[in-house]
C-alpha cells in the first residue's frame, strides 16, 4: 500500500484523529476538511495550484456531466489493468476528484479493495475533494516531490495534471501502470474560436520518461452541445487558458448563449519496465 511519508524525515506518516506524525516527531495537522498539508514552505515557491474560482468553475462544469465519456472510459481502464483484490493506486493532480472518487466506486462495485491516496498543489481542490472521497486519503504535495514510498504503487493516475515522469518511475511497483489523461490537438476548438482572433491547436506529443514504456495510446472524441451560458464560461475560467487571456477577449464569451463545441482526449498506458 501507499503509505504517505514526513516530507521532513521521509518516514512513514501515522494518521491520527486530528494530524499525521511520524517517529522523528514531525507532526502535521489534518484540515477539518480532511486533507494534510505537507508542502513544506521552500518546496511550494509562488505556486498554490488551481485557485478557488478555478477549482469551482471545473466542479459546476463536470458536475453537468460533460466530461462522463471520459470519466467512464478511465474507470473501465483502471478496472481492466487491476488484477490483484488489493489496488494501490496514487491520484496525482486529483484535484475535487471528480475522477478519483469514481475510480474508488468502480473498484468497489467489482469486489476490490482500493487503497488510494490523491495529492494535489491546491487547498481549495482538495476541500472538495474530501467530500467525494472519504476513504481516499488526501494530500497537498507536489508531484515533483511524492509524499509515497518507492514502488508503492500498482496504478497512478495523471489527468490533466504535470508530468511527473521521474517521481512516477519511483514510486510504481515493476510492471505498475500509468494512465496518462492530456487534452488532443483539437481540443475546445470551437471555444478558442469564440474567444481567440487567432486560435491554436494544442501541442500535444505523448511524454517521455526512461524505464516508463508506452504500451497502448486511445483517443476519445465527441462533441458537447452547451445550452447553459454559465457552464461555457465555466469551461473556459477552468481551463489554463483563463489566466493567459485578456479581459477584452475573456468578454467575448458573454455573448455565448450555446456552444457545439469538441472534446478530444489522449489516454495514455506506461508501463513501469
Amino acid at each position: 500500500m501507499p503509505q504517505i511519508l514526513c516530507p521532513v524525515c521521509g518516514g512513514v506518516l501515522t494518521q491520527n484523529e486530528k494530524s499525521y506524525s511520524c517517529s522523528q516527531g514531525h507532526s502535521f495537522d489534518r484540515a477539518k476538511s480532511g486533507y494534510v498539508n505537507l508542502l513544506i514552505s521552500h518546496q511550494s515557491g509562488s505556486q498554490h495550484g488551481d485557485d478557488r474560482e478555478m477549482v469551482r468553475s471545473r466542479r459546476d462544469f463536470l458536475e453537468g456531466g460533460y466530461y462522463e465519456p471520459l470519466r467512464a472510459e478511465i474507470c473501465k481502464t483502471v478496472l481492466e489493468q487491476s488484477s490483484g483484490d488489493t489496488v494501490s493506486l496514487l491520484d496525482s493532480g486529483c484535484g475535487e476528484c471528480w475522477y478519483t472518487a469514481e475510480v474508488e466506486k468502480t473498484l468497489l462495485d467489482a469486489g476490490k479493495n482500493p487503497d488510494i491516496v490523491g495529492i494535489d498543489i491546491s487547498k481549495d481542490a482538495l476541500k472538495m475533494g474530501d467530500r467525494r472521497g472519504k476513504n481516499i486519503r488526501l494530500a497537498v504535495a507536489s508531484a515533483y516531490r511524492l509524499p509515497v514510498g518507492d514502488e508503492s504503487c500498482d496504478l497512478i493516475l495523471n489527468v490533466f495534471a504535470p508530468f511527473a515522469g521521474g517521481e512516477y518511475l519511483r514510486t510504481l511497483k515493476r510492471g505498475g501502470l500509468l494512465i496518462h489523461v492530456s487534452p488532443d490537438e483539437g481540443h475546445l476548438w470551437e471555444l478558442k474560436e469564440a474567444v481567440y482572433e487567432k486560435p491554436y491547436l494544442n501541442d500535444a506529443p505523448a511524454p517521455v520518461q526512461g524505464g516508463l514504456e508506452l504500451s497502448e495510446e486511445k483517443r476519445l472524441k465527441y462533441r458537447i452541445d452547451i445550452e447553459n451560458p454559465a457552464h461555457i464560461k465555466a469551461l473556459f475560467m477552468m481551463t489554463p487558458y483563463a489566466h493567459k487571456t485578456s479581459p477584452r477577449d475573456t468578454a467575448r464569451l458573454d455573448s455565448l448563449s450555446r456552444l457545439d463545441v469538441a472534446v478530444e482526449f489522449v489516454i495514455r498506458l506506461y508501463k513501469k519496465l
